[in-house]
Protein backbone atom coordinates (compact mmCIF):
# COMPACT_ATOMS: atom_id res chain seq x y z
CA UNK A 1 0.00 0.00 0.00
CA UNK A 2 1.08 3.52 -1.00
CA UNK A 3 0.26 6.27 1.07
CA UNK A 4 -0.68 9.33 -1.59
CA UNK A 5 -0.21 12.85 0.42
CA UNK A 6 -1.63 15.49 -1.85
CA UNK A 7 -2.79 19.06 -2.03
CA UNK A 8 -5.00 20.96 -4.61
CA UNK A 9 -4.66 24.85 -4.93
CA UNK A 10 -8.11 26.38 -6.48
CA UNK A 11 -9.61 29.72 -8.02
CA UNK A 12 -12.58 30.73 -7.45
CA UNK A 13 -15.58 33.62 -9.20
CA UNK A 14 -13.34 36.44 -9.57
CA UNK A 15 -16.91 38.54 -10.06
CA UNK A 16 -18.50 37.38 -6.29
CA UNK A 17 -20.68 34.62 -5.29
CA UNK A 18 -23.73 35.55 -6.87
CA UNK A 19 -22.14 34.63 -10.09
CA UNK A 20 -19.86 31.17 -9.46
CA UNK A 21 -21.05 28.28 -11.19
CA UNK A 22 -22.94 26.86 -8.46
CA UNK A 23 -21.63 23.22 -9.88
CA UNK A 24 -18.20 24.10 -9.34
CA UNK A 25 -17.47 26.68 -7.06
CA UNK A 26 -13.76 25.98 -6.81
CA UNK A 27 -11.76 25.29 -9.86
CA UNK A 28 -8.60 23.14 -9.19
CA UNK A 29 -5.61 24.90 -10.83
CA UNK A 30 -2.77 22.55 -9.09
CA UNK A 31 -2.40 19.40 -8.02
CA UNK A 32 0.67 18.26 -5.74
CA UNK A 33 1.49 14.96 -4.58
CA UNK A 34 3.93 12.93 -3.06
CA UNK A 35 3.77 9.09 -2.95
CA UNK A 36 5.18 7.62 0.62
CA UNK A 37 5.62 3.82 0.61
CA UNK A 38 4.49 1.01 3.26
CA UNK A 39 6.91 2.47 5.30
CA UNK A 40 6.50 5.80 4.95
CA UNK A 41 9.45 6.85 2.86
CA UNK A 42 9.23 9.02 0.14
CA UNK A 43 9.15 7.26 -2.99
CA UNK A 44 8.13 9.58 -5.78
CA UNK A 45 6.06 12.80 -6.14
CA UNK A 46 3.52 14.41 -8.72
CA UNK A 47 2.88 18.60 -10.21
CA UNK A 48 0.40 19.16 -12.43
CA UNK A 49 -0.83 22.99 -13.80
CA UNK A 50 -4.29 23.04 -15.01
CA UNK A 51 -5.28 25.51 -17.06
CA UNK A 52 -9.04 27.34 -15.86
CA UNK A 53 -11.87 27.17 -17.67
CA UNK A 54 -14.90 27.86 -15.81
CA UNK A 55 -13.09 31.35 -14.30
CA UNK A 56 -10.15 31.89 -17.07
CA UNK A 57 -9.60 35.48 -14.29
CA UNK A 58 -8.08 34.83 -11.35
CA UNK A 59 -9.56 36.04 -7.88
CA UNK A 60 -7.21 38.68 -6.34
CA UNK A 61 -7.39 36.64 -3.61
CA UNK A 62 -6.38 33.25 -4.83
CA UNK A 63 -3.71 35.75 -7.09
CA UNK A 64 -2.55 36.90 -3.86
CA UNK A 65 -1.89 33.38 -1.88
CA UNK A 66 -0.82 31.16 -4.94
CA UNK A 67 1.40 33.51 -6.80
CA UNK A 68 1.13 31.53 -9.98
CA UNK A 69 1.63 33.71 -13.30
CA UNK A 70 -1.05 33.69 -16.38
CA UNK A 71 1.67 32.47 -18.51
CA UNK A 72 1.91 29.24 -16.22
CA UNK A 73 -1.49 29.15 -16.16
CA UNK A 74 -2.59 28.95 -20.03
CA UNK A 75 0.48 26.46 -20.54
CA UNK A 76 -1.65 23.74 -17.92
CA UNK A 77 -3.60 20.75 -18.80
CA UNK A 78 -7.20 20.26 -18.64
CA UNK A 79 -8.86 19.34 -15.82
CA UNK A 80 -9.83 15.60 -17.00
CA UNK A 81 -6.18 14.66 -18.28
CA UNK A 82 -4.49 15.90 -14.76
CA UNK A 83 -7.06 13.75 -13.10
CA UNK A 84 -5.98 10.55 -15.50
CA UNK A 85 -2.40 10.93 -14.81
CA UNK A 86 -2.78 11.71 -10.91
CA UNK A 87 -5.13 8.72 -10.62
CA UNK A 88 -2.40 6.27 -12.82
CA UNK A 89 0.47 7.41 -10.73
CA UNK A 90 -1.95 6.91 -7.30
CA UNK A 91 -1.90 3.22 -8.41
CA UNK A 92 -4.89 0.82 -7.27
CA UNK A 93 -3.80 0.66 -3.76
CA UNK A 94 -3.63 3.97 -2.70
CA UNK A 95 -4.28 6.06 0.67
CA UNK A 96 -4.78 9.47 0.34
CA UNK A 97 -3.93 11.50 3.01
CA UNK A 98 -4.58 15.33 3.52
CA UNK A 99 -4.21 18.54 5.42
CA UNK A 100 -8.06 18.99 6.16
CA UNK A 101 -11.09 17.49 4.72
CA UNK A 102 -11.61 19.85 2.20
CA UNK A 103 -9.24 19.18 -0.52
CA UNK A 104 -10.33 15.21 -1.06
CA UNK A 105 -14.54 16.84 -1.32
CA UNK A 106 -13.27 19.50 -3.63
CA UNK A 107 -11.34 17.21 -6.04
CA UNK A 108 -14.81 14.94 -6.26
CA UNK A 109 -17.00 18.30 -6.72
CA UNK A 110 -14.42 18.76 -9.99
CA UNK A 111 -14.21 15.02 -11.22
CA UNK A 112 -18.17 15.21 -10.83
CA UNK A 113 -18.26 18.49 -13.12
CA UNK A 114 -16.23 16.68 -15.95
CA UNK A 115 -18.15 13.69 -15.42
CA UNK A 116 -14.88 11.39 -14.06
CA UNK A 117 -16.99 10.71 -10.59
CA UNK A 118 -17.11 7.14 -11.10
CA UNK A 119 -13.45 6.86 -11.35
CA UNK A 120 -12.96 6.87 -7.38
CA UNK A 121 -15.45 5.11 -5.14
CA UNK A 122 -17.02 6.33 -2.38
CA UNK A 123 -17.13 7.30 0.41
CA UNK A 124 -13.74 7.65 0.62
CA UNK A 125 -11.41 6.58 3.79
CA UNK A 126 -8.65 9.13 4.09
CA UNK A 127 -6.27 10.24 6.75
CA UNK A 128 -6.49 13.97 8.08
CA UNK A 129 -2.88 14.92 8.91
CA UNK A 130 -4.41 18.12 10.04
CA UNK A 131 -6.52 16.17 12.58
CA UNK A 132 -3.90 13.85 13.45
CA UNK A 133 -1.32 16.32 14.54
CA UNK A 134 -3.89 18.03 16.89
CA UNK A 135 -4.19 14.34 18.40
CA UNK A 136 -0.62 13.36 18.74
CA UNK A 137 0.84 17.04 20.07
CA UNK A 138 -1.95 19.24 21.08
CA UNK A 139 -5.66 18.60 22.39
CA UNK A 140 -7.19 16.79 19.97
CA UNK A 141 -9.55 19.70 19.02
CA UNK A 142 -7.64 22.52 17.64
CA UNK A 143 -6.58 22.65 13.80
CA UNK A 144 -4.18 24.40 13.43
CA UNK A 145 -2.17 25.77 9.74
CA UNK A 146 0.01 24.03 8.25
CA UNK A 147 2.81 26.28 8.67
CA UNK A 148 2.47 26.45 12.47
CA UNK A 149 2.76 22.66 12.44
CA UNK A 150 5.90 22.58 10.38
CA UNK A 151 7.74 25.24 12.75
CA UNK A 152 6.33 23.38 15.62
CA UNK A 153 7.96 20.10 14.47
CA UNK A 154 11.19 22.06 12.95
CA UNK A 155 10.77 20.92 9.67
CA UNK A 156 13.50 22.54 7.25
CA UNK A 157 11.55 25.30 4.91
CA UNK A 158 12.88 25.61 1.84
CA UNK A 159 9.47 25.93 -0.69
CA UNK A 160 7.31 28.37 -0.20
CA UNK A 161 3.74 27.65 1.35
CA UNK A 162 0.39 27.81 -0.70
CA UNK A 163 1.87 26.06 -3.98
CA UNK A 164 0.34 22.03 -4.39
CA UNK A 165 3.66 20.34 -4.31
CA UNK A 166 5.36 22.32 -1.49
CA UNK A 167 2.43 21.45 0.74
CA UNK A 168 1.91 18.11 0.47
CA UNK A 169 5.91 17.39 1.05
CA UNK A 170 5.36 19.65 4.28
CA UNK A 171 1.97 17.77 4.88
CA UNK A 172 4.14 14.31 4.21
CA UNK A 173 6.69 15.38 6.37
CA UNK A 174 4.28 16.02 9.24
CA UNK A 175 2.61 12.35 8.91
CA UNK A 176 6.12 10.68 8.94
CA UNK A 177 6.21 12.04 12.84
CA UNK A 178 2.50 10.56 13.43
CA UNK A 179 2.56 7.07 14.95
CA UNK A 180 0.86 4.42 12.67
CA UNK A 181 -1.62 3.20 15.72
CA UNK A 182 -2.68 7.37 15.93
CA UNK A 183 -3.10 7.36 12.39
CA UNK A 184 -5.26 4.20 12.17
CA UNK A 185 -7.07 4.61 15.57
CA UNK A 186 -8.35 8.29 13.71
CA UNK A 187 -9.14 7.68 10.19
CA UNK A 188 -11.12 9.93 8.66
CA UNK A 189 -13.94 9.37 5.84
CA UNK A 190 -15.32 11.73 3.17
CA UNK A 191 -18.97 11.19 2.96
CA UNK A 192 -19.45 13.82 -0.61
CA UNK A 193 -20.38 10.51 -2.14
CA UNK A 194 -23.29 9.53 0.57
CA UNK A 195 -25.17 6.61 1.46
CA UNK A 196 -28.52 6.51 -1.15
CA UNK A 197 -30.15 3.81 0.80
CA UNK A 198 -30.51 2.04 3.74
CA UNK A 199 -28.34 -1.06 3.16
CA UNK A 200 -25.14 1.65 2.20
CA UNK A 201 -25.34 3.00 5.56
CA UNK A 202 -22.16 3.72 7.92
CA UNK A 203 -21.15 2.92 11.01
CA UNK A 204 -17.89 3.39 12.52
CA UNK A 205 -16.64 2.47 15.96
CA UNK A 206 -13.23 4.60 17.15
CA UNK A 207 -11.36 4.20 20.50
CA UNK A 208 -13.69 6.68 22.05
CA UNK A 209 -16.90 7.53 20.12
CA UNK A 210 -19.35 6.12 17.25
CA UNK A 211 -19.61 8.06 13.81
CA UNK A 212 -22.81 6.90 11.83
CA UNK A 213 -23.67 8.46 8.15
CA UNK A 214 -27.14 7.28 7.21
CA UNK A 215 -28.94 7.20 3.89
CA UNK A 216 -30.88 10.50 2.58
CA UNK A 217 -33.68 12.03 3.13
CA UNK A 218 -35.75 14.43 1.63
CA UNK A 219 -35.50 17.42 4.11
CA UNK A 220 -34.59 17.44 7.91
CA UNK A 221 -38.15 16.58 9.35
CA UNK A 222 -37.77 13.40 7.43
CA UNK A 223 -34.64 12.37 9.07
CA UNK A 224 -35.23 13.33 12.79
CA UNK A 225 -38.40 11.37 12.09
CA UNK A 226 -36.41 8.00 11.29
CA UNK A 227 -35.41 5.44 14.24
CA UNK A 228 -31.84 4.67 13.46
CA UNK A 229 -31.06 8.39 12.95
CA UNK A 230 -32.69 9.16 16.63
CA UNK A 231 -31.22 5.94 18.34
CA UNK A 232 -28.63 5.65 21.63
CA UNK A 233 -26.95 3.12 21.75
CA UNK A 234 -23.94 3.06 23.52
CA UNK A 235 -20.83 2.28 21.36
CA UNK A 236 -19.27 -0.08 23.84
CA UNK A 237 -21.60 -2.79 24.82
CA UNK A 238 -24.38 -2.11 21.76
CA UNK A 239 -27.06 -1.52 24.64
CA UNK A 240 -29.85 1.14 24.52
CA UNK A 241 -28.70 3.83 26.31
CA UNK A 242 -31.81 6.12 28.15
CA UNK A 243 -31.99 9.90 26.63
CA UNK A 244 -31.72 11.90 29.63
CA UNK A 245 -31.95 14.89 27.84
CA UNK A 246 -33.70 14.65 23.96
CA UNK A 247 -32.27 15.70 20.96
CA UNK A 248 -32.57 19.65 20.87
CA UNK A 249 -31.35 21.83 18.24
CA UNK A 250 -29.56 25.21 18.53
CA UNK A 251 -29.57 25.92 14.78
CA UNK A 252 -31.02 24.32 11.50
CA UNK A 253 -27.49 22.28 11.30
CA UNK A 254 -26.54 20.66 14.89
CA UNK A 255 -28.67 18.73 17.06
CA UNK A 256 -27.27 17.70 20.28
CA UNK A 257 -28.44 14.86 23.01
CA UNK A 258 -27.59 13.48 26.16
CA UNK A 259 -28.11 9.95 27.14
CA UNK A 260 -27.24 7.36 29.65
CA UNK A 261 -25.84 3.43 29.76
CA UNK A 262 -26.12 1.87 32.90
CA UNK A 263 -22.74 0.48 32.22
CA UNK A 264 -20.33 2.91 31.20
CA UNK A 265 -21.89 6.18 32.10
CA UNK A 266 -22.93 9.41 30.34
CA UNK A 267 -23.30 9.78 26.00
CA UNK A 268 -23.34 12.56 24.38
CA UNK A 269 -24.91 12.65 20.67
CA UNK A 270 -24.40 15.55 18.01
CA UNK A 271 -26.35 15.07 14.68
CA UNK A 272 -25.11 17.56 11.81
CA UNK A 273 -27.05 18.15 9.19
CA UNK A 274 -25.34 17.52 5.36
CA UNK A 275 -26.29 18.57 1.91
CA UNK A 276 -25.74 17.03 -1.02
CA UNK A 277 -25.32 18.81 -4.35
CA UNK A 278 -29.24 17.49 -5.23
CA UNK A 279 -30.47 19.55 -2.53
CA UNK A 280 -31.27 15.82 -0.29
CA UNK A 281 -30.28 15.63 3.32
CA UNK A 282 -28.09 12.99 5.34
CA UNK A 283 -26.95 13.08 8.73
CA UNK A 284 -23.64 12.25 10.24
CA UNK A 285 -24.36 11.71 13.59
CA UNK A 286 -21.29 10.64 16.62
CA UNK A 287 -22.17 9.75 20.02
CA UNK A 288 -18.90 9.90 22.59
CA UNK A 289 -18.34 9.04 25.78
CA UNK A 290 -18.51 11.97 28.51
CA UNK A 291 -18.53 12.37 31.89
CA UNK A 292 -20.70 14.93 34.89
CA UNK A 293 -18.72 18.21 33.40
CA UNK A 294 -19.91 17.72 29.91
CA UNK A 295 -23.28 16.43 30.36
CA UNK A 296 -23.65 19.46 32.63
CA UNK A 297 -22.49 21.86 29.76
CA UNK A 298 -25.23 20.28 27.32
CA UNK A 299 -28.01 20.59 30.23
CA UNK A 300 -27.42 24.13 30.67
CA UNK A 301 -27.29 24.71 26.89
CA UNK A 302 -30.53 22.87 26.67
CA UNK A 303 -31.80 25.48 29.52
CA UNK A 304 -30.26 28.07 27.34
CA UNK A 305 -32.46 27.20 24.42
CA UNK A 306 -35.34 26.97 26.58
CA UNK A 307 -35.23 30.68 28.01
CA UNK A 308 -34.65 32.23 24.48
CA UNK A 309 -37.94 30.60 23.29
CA UNK A 310 -39.57 31.79 25.73
CA UNK A 311 -38.49 35.31 25.44
CA UNK A 312 -39.94 34.93 21.93
CA UNK A 313 -43.05 33.57 23.17
CA UNK A 314 -43.67 36.62 25.31
CA UNK A 315 -42.53 38.93 22.81
CA UNK A 316 -45.23 37.46 20.41
CA UNK A 317 -48.16 38.36 22.52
Amino acid sequence: MDYIVFDLEWNQCPNGKDKENKHLPFEIIEIGAVKLNENRETSQRFHRIIKPVVYEQMHFRTQEIIRIDKESLNQGVTFPSALRDFLEWCGPDACFCTWGAMDLTELQRNMKFYGQLELLEGPVRFFDVQKLFSISYEDGKSRKSLEYATDYLEIPKGEDFHRALADAFYTSEILKRISADCMWANFSLDTYQNPKKKSEEIHIVYEKYEKYVSREFRTKEDAMKDREVVSTRCFVCGKSAKKKIRWFSMNTKNHFCLAICPEHGYLKGKIRMKKTDDGMTYVVKTLKLTDEDEAKMIREKRELLRRKRKVKRHQGK
